[in-house]
């Protein structure tokens, strides 16, 4: 346009958040004098022939959305989940994969998908340190595809990472956990909505205590979620309306950061801890201090006998 003499750039648009290109204009330039002309109006005063029955119709079922189409006011109840500065900061630029560590404990979520939808699966890989949630691996495998393969190619995975046991969103009832379960590998359904951890998740983003992959999608997808504050004042986390929209990355994502916030609490249910801590280990780290072992009743009275577990007499 800068080329073009006496060149005009016309945009139209319905606003919908308050973010975004057409947000970023009215914010600047409307009601203002020097700068371009932004035009903010309702659709009945633009285009009279449009019925007022069809605007009651749309007021009376989503008063939000008919709000924002037919008034032309930008949504309240919509709002940016995460600023992509935050999200940004917390990449390692050029890290597309970690490879395991040995010794390392990981955690794993999949995202099952039946491979004709428009939906893909995926899997993420990570590991906690020093409180630090550190994302190592993620896969995705858009349709169409073979839900059986794909199962077969996350299981090789998983077990490069000595992943044996993996949590999953509550996808067509039972056949993620049967096929899983051919590779050796155990599934477990998520106990949280996506919606609930993705609000597990802010707070870690916001204070740098992730440390994502250079994987653009899941960047994308992270900065593209929305918070949605329903009549009932309830809020919901959710990828934006419409077909071309997904979150199947950054949902494993967020899975597989609850699935470390879980075994951060010093639970382990194989009860290999019923033997008492090895006195010859070394000295523990900030996480397993979080743990019934790093209790200051067990390291003051040491109550329990190698080889056999002996209750404390308060």
């Amino acid at each position: 346009m800068a080329t073009i003499p006496g060149g005009m750039l016309l945009c139209a648009s319905s606003p919908y958040a308050r973010r975004g290109a057409l947000w970023e204009a009215w914010r600047r330039y409307y009601g203002k004098a020097g700068g371009p002309l932004v035009w903010q109006a309702p659709t009945r005063m633009m285009n009279p022939t449009v019925p007022q029955r069809v605007v009651d119709e749309a007021m009376e079922s989503d008063p939000a959305s008919a709000t924002a189409e037919y008034m032309a006011v930008f949504r309240t109840d919509v709002e940016s989940f995460v600023s992509r500065e935050a999200v940004e900061a917390c990449i390692s630029i050029g890290t597309r994969e970690r490879a395991p560590v040995p010794g390392m404990r990981y955690a794993a979520f999949v995202d099952p998908a039946g491979g004709s939808g428009t939906d893909s699966m995926t899997l993420a890989v990570g590991h906690d340190q020093d409180g630090t949630v550190i994302l190592d691996a993620i896969r995705e495998r858009q349709p169409p595809f073979s839900p059986a393969d794909v199962v077969g190619e996350f299981s090789t995975l998983l077990k490069s990472y000595r992943v044996t046991k993996i949590v999953g969103d509550r996808y067509a009832g039972e056949w993620p956990r049967e096929k899983f379960k051919e590779f050796g590998i155990r599934y477990e359904p998520a106990a949280k909505p996506k919606g609930d951890l993705y609000k597990d998740t802010l707070a870690i983003l916001n204070s740098g205590k992730a440390d994502l992959l250079d994987h653009p999608k899941l960047v994308a997808q992270l900065c593209g979620l929305e918070r949605r504050t329903a009549r009932g004042g309830r809020d919901s986390i959710d990828h934006q309306p419409g077909p071309s929209f997904h979150d199947d990355v950054c949902n494993s994502w967020a899975g597989m950061v609850a699935e470390l916030a879980i075994r951060g609490s010093g639970y382990v249910a194989d009860l290999s801890w019923v033997g008492g801590p090895d006195p010859n280990a070394p000295a523990p780290t900030w996480a397993e201090q979080r743990s019934l072992w790093g209790h200051p009743s067990f390291a003051l009275r040491q109550p329990f006998i190698r080889g056999s577990l002996r209750i404390p007499r308060w």
